[in-house]
């Protein structure tokens, strides 16, 4: 049975919009010098806590400084620490995964290790992390890769447990070719859909994960702007000074949604069952 054509629209609308917001949010992010009206670090007392207006189009901080400047330059910090953890999580979790599910039996057993990150709380493994090396950019992407990356090896494995018994991989085993070449040329080929949609849907993930290290101040650094360590700095003028917290609180969730959208548009489109087709 054919899929109805006003759902299968919807699913191909929301995934176009997912796919502008991530568009839109990678292109101020790379663009963040030339887009910011301000330096994310001015400071002026005289200018401080004032409401959005034609010369600050988001309002001013505590410190006189420029929100849509900071939120402009957080976008970057955010997706930097994002693409970061995202592509580590996505290379340990699909070179795990996928000799777990291509080899099975005893080689399997790989997949324990997955099983004991996933056991232990996020939070545990990130507070140990920082304790012994510190809070910084790249020790921030390496906790979130480190916590983002065995769910990643279980879906590729998934995956490639079903491919290993195709009709193709049987074929390339019986005319010799060696289970590496199996393995990259024929296996993780056809995983790759998989993969792509998980690293979309991963780095909407990891963004929010980074913020919310930021709100506990384990991520960026002040003066360095992102959209976590805003937040907390506008929670003390939540009466007075919404503004503060409230965009970049608005940035995390449109871009969180942006990406989720764009995720589940991916896997509609390489996903023939969610296709509409007979």
């Amino acid at each position: 049975m054919s899929d109805h054509p006003a759902r299968a629209r919807l699913r191909h609308w929301r995934g176009l919009l997912g796919g502008l917001v991530v568009a839109l949010m990678l292109a101020t992010g790379a663009l963040a010098p030339l887009i910011a009206p301000y330096s994310y670090s001015n400071q002026s007392l005289l200018t401080r806590l004032r409401p959005p207006s034609a010369t600050h189009w988001l309002g001013t901080d505590g410190f006189g400084r420029d929100v849509l400047s900071r939120v402009v330059w957080g976008s970057r910090v955010s997706l930097e620490i994002g693409f970061v953890a995202t592509v580590l999580a996505l290379v340990v979790g699909t070179a795990v995964g996928s000799v777990a599910g291509y080899f099975g039996r005893g080689v399997d057993t790989v997949m324990r290790a997955a099983d004991a990150f996933l056991s232990v709380p996020a939070l545990f493994l990130i507070l140990i992390v920082v304790a012994l090396f510190g809070a910084s950019l790249l020790n921030t992407a390496l906790v979130i890769a480190l916590v983002t990356w065995a769910p990643v090896a279980r879906v590729v494995r998934a995956e490639c447990l079903g491919l290993r018994a195709r009709e193709f991989v049987h074929a390339a085993h019986a005319l010799g070719a060696s289970h590496a070449r199996i393995l990259a040329r024929h296996v993780l080929v056809n995983a790759l859909p998989v993969v792509i949609v998980q690293a979309s849907l991963l780095l909407g993930q990891t963004i929010l994960i980074e913020s919310g290290l930021s709100y506990l101040g384990l991520g960026a650094q002040p003066p360095l702007p992102s959209w976590g360590n805003m937040v907390v700095e506008g929670r003390q003028f939540l009466a007075s000074a919404w503004w503060i917290a409230a965009f970049p609180g608005l940035a995390i969730f449109v871009t969180v949604l942006g990406f989720n959208l764009f995720g589940d548009g991916l896997r509609d489109a390489f996903d023939p069952t969610l296709r509409g087709s007979a």
